[in-house]
């Protein structure tokens, strides 16, 4: 199983962040691997995002997933339902203060198949997923 977790704080109030996290297409402005992305269909709970990744040397690939917890503006979860790996993920938000938000960025993937032989590069693809969190900082407080 691969498993990663990252944490930052964001200088925007919980619900903002929350918003922001909830409209997946949003993810293109801070996941480089995000070519394009659509709300296919749904609203919080349910809601499913057609989504293009960028692959294994640049090949594009299919990345939609399924809201599955929508908890405004505590936690936000997903399932990815296309692609050749299912990850699973959560971001969990906590007020530090009435203007800053701890975000928590939690992502695991369990291999199955001929997926287990390549597990070392599904954890790093999976950590580096996390390692973006960063980025989600920088679109927030831009703006």
């Amino acid at each position: 199983m691969a498993r990663a977790s990252s944490t930052v704080v964001v200088d925007r109030p919980a619900e903002a962040v929350f918003d922001f996290l909830a409209d997946g297409t949003n993810n293109p402005r801070w996941r480089q691997g995000v070519i394009d992305i659509a709300l296919a269909s749904g609203d919080g709970v349910g809601a499913v995002y057609k989504q293009t990744l960028r692959g294994p040397g640049g090949r594009s690939m299919a990345g939609d997933y399924r809201v599955t917890e929508f908890a405004r503006p505590r936690r936000l979860a997903f399932e990815v339902i296309a692609g050749p790996g299912r990850p699973t993920g959560s971001f969990d938000l906590a007020a530090v203060s009435a203007t800053q938000t701890q975000v928590t960025f939690e992502l695991e993937l369990r291999p199955t198949g001929l997926m287990r032989l390549m597990a070392p590069m599904i954890a790093r693809q999976v950590q580096q997923e996390v390692n973006a969190l960063p980025e989600l900082k920088r679109a927030l407080e831009a703006g």
